[in-house]
């Protein structure tokens, strides 16, 4: 019996894209029903001068708020933090998530205490997460600067240690929802792929990089996409630990200080569609960028 052809591949690959689609499609209803109020709402006073003090003072100023914050030195820098905190802490949850997903999935004794334990971070409410981790590196009431023998280190007066907080606080926090990933995508390698490269001689190494981690490429995928769309949206743990002073403010704490803080509702807004902007391209580039054909990851028939 002949091989089947690329062409029957893709074909499987297109018919599980349109069942995804008819199964998300009630979900994306909500989600716009909820969200296409707001959404366009903030489009249209992004186009106003409107500030909350001034509420009779709303002028129409097209896109001058857009270039406005496009020619902020002070919204790149917000970029690049936020890209900082985006690529450190998901390069770092992806090692780690691996490895839990890896000791999950192999456990033989109290298999669910150890599952317990690595997703019990995940459940913690993020606004608690962080105060935990900023009293534990407070100057006063912390622990860590006698733990390290830190001295009277201050942490969160420096730039470049405050981010280290934040990261360490969001990698704690977010590494159990990428385990649990990557182990839904372990549950999908065919058990018998590496038992075949064991009888051919592979070293465990090759085969983690030969079979298991090609075998669930799209378990990696989505766990990327996911957590990089929210590390770009962080504001939780930087609004508790630094309320984005020392210059650890993000594209989504900027939204909240032009809107909330200076009631600059106009300039607010643009903001934030700028940012849903590059949550939107962010998509995209992964979605085209890493397609994958589900059958021919598991090599289906």
């Amino acid at each position: 019996m002949s091989a089947p052809s690329r062409a029957e591949l893709s074909d499987r690959g297109r018919a599980e894209r349109r069942l995804g689609l008819v199964l998300s499609a009630p979900a994306v209803a909500v989600m716009l029903l909820v969200t296409a109020y707001p959404l366009a709402n903030a489009l249209y006073l992004s186009l106003f001068r409107y500030r909350l003090t001034a509420p009779d003072d709303r002028r129409f100023v097209w896109f001058s708020n857009y270039a406005t914050a496009l020619g902020d030195p002070l919204f790149w820098q917000d970029v690049l933090t936020t890209l900082v905190i985006t690529a450190v802490t998901v390069a770092v949850e992806v090692v780690i998530g691996f490895a839990f997903a890896l000791v999950m999935h192999r456990a033989v004794f109290a298999r669910r205490t150890v599952r317990t334990a690595i997703l019990l971070p995940y459940g913690i409410v993020t606004v608690i997460s962080a105060f935990a981790w900023k009293y534990a590196f407070d100057l006063q009431s912390g622990f860590v600067n006698s733990w390290f023998g830190a001295g009277d280190f201050a942490w969160f007066s420096h730039r470049w240690a405050s981010l280290l907080v934040i990261v360490l606080s969001e990698i704690w926090k977010t590494t159990p929802f990428v385990s649990l990933l990557l182990l839904a995508g372990l549950a999908q390698v065919p058990g018998d792929l590496g038992e075949a490269a064991t009888v051919d001689g592979a070293t465990a190494w090759q085969r983690l990089w030969r079979v298991t981690i090609p075998n669930m490429r799209a378990a990696i995928l989505v766990a990327v996409l996911f957590r990089t769309l929210d590390a770009w949206r962080i504001f939780d743990n930087v609004f508790v630990m630094t309320s984005g002073q020392g210059k650890t403010e993000t594209l989504s704490f900027l939204t909240y200080r032009q809107t909330i803080t200076r009631t600059a509702i106009g300039l607010g807004d643009a903001v934030g569609v700028l940012l849903f902007l590059s949550v939107v391209l962010i998509a995209a580039v992964f979605i085209r960028g890493f397609r994958v054909d589900l059958s021919q990851v598991r090599g289906d028939r």
